[in-house]
C-alpha cells in the first residue's frame, strides 16, 4: 500500500496528540519512509497488570491503529518483565508487584482486549522477557551503568517522592531503563504513550545513540479525564467507561459526561471529522453526546447495537420512562412502623440517596418520586406506605422496586 503524502500522515498523527518529541525528527522520519517507501516501526509498550481494558487505555492504541492505516509498522512490546517491576509513572508510593504467574495469565486476556482496537495479525507481538530473562548479572551492570542516578531523579514521580522523603525502591529505578532498552532491542522509530512517558521516551533516544541508532520520537497523548471531568479516567476512581461495558451501560455514562470534556472524547477516541466535531459541540449538548457514544460504542461492539442503546436510553431514561432493568432493594417489615416510613428515611434506607439530608435536599427539590405513575413526595415527612413493588425514583437515574421482607 502506498504511503500517504506527508502532511496528511502528519494530520492524522497530530489529532488529539499534546506532545511530539522532537516533531521535525517525525517529519524526517516520514519523509524517509516515503522517499524509500519503508514502513516506520511504531513502538507501543504494555505491561499486563490488569485484564479490564477502559477507554483511557484505548488513546495509544487507536493511534497506533492509525499508524497502522497509514501503512506503517505496528510493534507491540508485551511487558512481560516490566510487569514484575511495576510501572511507577504518575505514582506517590511503591506498586504492589505482580508474580510471574498473574502476569502471563493476565496477558492472554489482555491481547484479545487489544485485538479490538487494532490490527494484531499484522502486528509485531513481542514479550520484553525475550531478551532480559537471559541477561546476565554483568550485561545488566553494563545496561545500569548506562544511567546516573541524577538522572533517574529528574524523573518528576521519582523526584515529587525524593522531596517528600518517600521511599523510592531499587527496582522501580530498573523501570524507565527496562523500558527504554525496550526500543533499543526493536530499533523502534516513534514510541507511543502518555505524556507521564516523557522521561523513559527520553532515554530511549539517548541508548539507541549509544548503540548507533537513530532516537525514536515519542508521541504523546494526553490523559483522558473520566466521567468526573477532572481526574483521569480509572477503575479505582470508578470513572471509567470500560471497552467490555454493554452498549446501553456505556450509552448511560457518556450521557453524565460534563460538556466541557465532548471535544477531548471526540478527539481520543472517535475518528469523527473535525468540522463535523465543531458543529455537533455548536448544537444540543445531549444530540453531541448521543453522537459520541455512537461512534464509540460502534468500535467496540457494532452500529446497531449504539442505535438500539440509544434509543432504550431515550425511551427509559431521556424519555422519562420506565426502566426495563429495575434493581430491587429489600427492606425488613420490621423497619416499618405500621407499614410506613417517611419520606426521606425511606430513600435512605433503599440506598438511592446516601443519607437523610441528601434525601431532603432531593424531595425538596422535587426530584423525588413513588408509584407506578411517579409521583413526587409533598414533604420529607410524608409518611409513604411501603407495599411489594413499590417503586422509587431520585432524579432519572436512580429508581428501585421495593420488596418487603417478614422475617
Amino acid at each position: 500500500m502506498p504511503f500517504p503524502p506527508v502532511e496528511e500522515q502528519l494530520a492524522v498523527i497530530r489529532r488529539g496528540t499534546e506532545q511530539i518529541v522532537p516533531e521535525p525528527e517525525l517529519v524526517e522520519k516520514l519523509e524517509k519512509s516515503l522517499a524509500t517507501d519503508t514502513p516506520l516501526r511504531v513502538k507501543y509498550g504494555i505491561d499486563p497488570t490488569g485484564i479490564d481494558l477502559h477507554l483511557g487505555h484505548t488513546v495509544p492504541m487507536r493511534k497506533m491503529r492509525q499508524f497502522q492505516a497509514l501503512g506503517h509498522q505496528a510493534v507491540i512490546i508485551l511487558g512481560n518483565y516490566t510487569a514484575l517491576v511495576g510501572d511507577p509513572s504518575g505514582r506517590d508510593e511503591t506498586r504492589a508487584r505482580l508474580t510471574a504467574e498473574q502476569v502471563e495469565a493476565n496477558a492472554a486476556d489482555y491481547l484479545g482486549q487489544l485485538g479490538k482496537v487494532i490490527d494484531l495479525d499484522a502486528a509485531e507481538v513481542v514479550p520484553n522477557g525475550d531478551w532480559f530473562a537471559p541477561m546476565t548479572f554483568q550485561e545488566m551492570l553494563e545496561l545500569t551503568s548506562k544511567v546516573t542516578v541524577a538522572q533517574l531523579l529528574t524523573r518528576d514521580d521519582f523526584s515529587k517522592r525524593y522531596k517528600a522523603e518517600s521511599p523510592i525502591y531499587l527496582h522501580e529505578c530498573l523501570y524507565p531503563i527496562m523500558q527504554a532498552w525496550d526500543s533499543v532491542k526493536v530499533t523502534a522509530d516513534i514510541e507511543l504513550g502518555g505524556t507521564e512517558q516523557l522521561y523513559s521516551f527520553m532515554l530511549a533516544r539517548d541508548l539507541q545513540k549509544d548503540a548507533g541508532q537513530p532516537g525514536q520520537v515519542g508521541v504523546m497523548s494526553p490523559i483522558l479525564v473520566g466521567l468526573d471531568g477532572h481526574r483521569r479516567m480509572g477503575k479505582s476512581l470508578d470513572n471509567y467507561i470500560a471497552i467490555a461495558d454493554s452498549p446501553f451501560e456505556m450509552v448511560k455514562k457518556f450521557m453524565q459526561l460534563p460538556d466541557d470534556c465532548m471535544k477531548m472524547y471526540f478527539d481520543l477516541l472517535t475518528d469523527v471529522p473535525e468540522e463535523e466535531v465543531e458543529s455537533l459541540m455548536n448544537g444540543h449538548a445531549k444530540q453531541c453526546k448521543q453522537r459520541l457514544a455512537a461512534s464509540v460504542i460502534a468500535e467496540y461492539h457494532s452500529t446497531e447495537d449504539a442505535a438500539g442503546a440509544i434509543e432504550r436510553w431515550e425511551r427509559e431514561i431521556g424519555g422519562g420512562g420506565r426502566p426495563q432493568d429495575i434493581p430491587e432493594v429489600v427492606v425488613a417489615a420490621a423497619d416499618l412502623q405500621d407499614g410506613h416510613l417517611p419520606a426521606a428515611q425511606l430513600l435512605k434506607l433503599t440506598n438511592l440517596c446516601n443519607s437523610t439530608s441528601e434525601a431532603r435536599r432531593a424531595i425538596s427539590q422535587g426530584g423525588a418520586y413513588f408509584g407506578e405513575d411517579k409521583q413526587r413526595f409533598d414533604s420529607h415527612d410524608t409518611p409513604v406506605e411501603v407495599t411489594d413493588g413499590l417503586m422509587l425514583w431520585v432524579g432519572k437515574k436512580r429508581f428501585c422496586r421495593v420488596t418487603i421482607q417478614n422475617n
